[in-house]
């Protein structure tokens, strides 16, 4: 009788049953490029604190934004300085060109004045109002440019930083003086805000990305 042949058994390949193949799962993309802004951030002890980022990535310090208050003192400080100054470049102005300054209209109770100011169809009060306007913005500029405060700010130990914590840039500067004007177009309402904003920032800081701190 002739041997029946058998088929050898192939074993099966070890590579289906080997751990190694198993894919190995990549960690979540948002995890890996998550910026640096966004990183977790201990919570501020008070309301009135921010933590910033700095320039070079870094968290900057804890710092305090400034209430409504004390700016409003400040600012009254700033204008019991532009206002005589601003009195005093208008008279200088009016010997110069020529145009009088009529005393009698000066009276805030006359309604001439009022008519005046809102029609501006006396050239003396024309002058008086651009006049004003201009040392008033100079003031500001010049002194958020070279100090980061102003003299009623300094009064108040505070300043002006960008949201990098330093000091505004020229850009910047000019940036809240035309948020001023605007504060002032909108019926005080720009400054008012202050009141409201959980930072504390008006509309001046908001068009220049700035805040008022303590210091």
């Amino acid at each position: 009788m002739k041997s029946q042949a058998t088929e050898p058994m192939h074993a099966a390949p070890r590579s289906a049953k080997s751990p190694t193949t198993e894919p190995m799962h990549a960690p979540p993309k948002s995890a890996a490029k998550a910026p640096i802004a966004e990183s977790p951030k201990s919570a501020p002890a008070n309301p009135g604190d921010r933590i910033g980022v700095s320039t070079d990535g870094r968290r900057a310090p804890v710092v305090h934004v400034v209430g409504f208050w004390k700016r409003a003192i400040a600012a009254c400080v700033d204008l019991a300085i532009v206002i005589p100054t601003a009195m005093l470049v208008t008279f200088l102005a009016s010997k110069v060109s020529g145009v009088r300054l009529p005393s009698e209209k000066l009276r805030l109770l006359d309604i001439d004045l009022w008519i005046d100011l809102v029609l501006a169809t006396d050239p003396a009060i024309v002058m008086g109002i651009v006049l004003f306007v201009a040392v008033g913005l100079t003031y500001l500029f010049v002194f958020h440019l070279l100090q980061g405060r102003t003299l009623g700010m300094r009064l108040m130990k505070m300043r002006v930083i960008d949201v990098y914590g330093d000091r505004p840039s020229p850009a910047r500067c000019a940036a809240r003086c035309a948020g001023y004007l605007a504060g002032v177009a909108t019926l005080f309402l720009g400054f008012l805000w202050m009141g409201f904003d959980s930072e504390k920032r008006g509309l001046q800081d908001w068009l220049a990305g700035t805040y008022v701190i303590r210091g």
